[in-house]
């Protein structure tokens, strides 16, 4: 299940930081008009929240599925050390 999600989201954030370089690459680009740069100016940074929440979620995300992993493997050895014990 979070895997999906994980996924996702990584893809998302690869989405959001090639727009970012390019959104960088043009304000580094040739001369700009004002407003055109101010424009830039606020996709870049309205980007740049988008690549840090994105970051943030995966980080929880990724928190997350380790937690469920380590809790299958103490249910995992639990039953082991029933079953051991119960067809000693």
């Amino acid at each position: 299940m979070f895997k999906a999600l994980i996924d996702g989201l990584e893809e998302k954030l690869s989405q959001c930081q090639r727009d970012l370089e390019a959104v960088n690459s043009r304000l580094c680009g040739a001369e700009l008009s004002p407003d055109t740069r101010k424009s830039l100016e606020k996709e870049k940074n309205s980007l740049m929240n988008k690549a840090s929440n994105y970051e943030k979620e995966l980080k929880l995300l990724r928190q997350e599925n380790r937690k469920n992993m380590l809790l299958s493997v103490a249910i995992f050895i639990l039953l082991s050390l029933i079953y051991a014990c119960w067809t000693m």
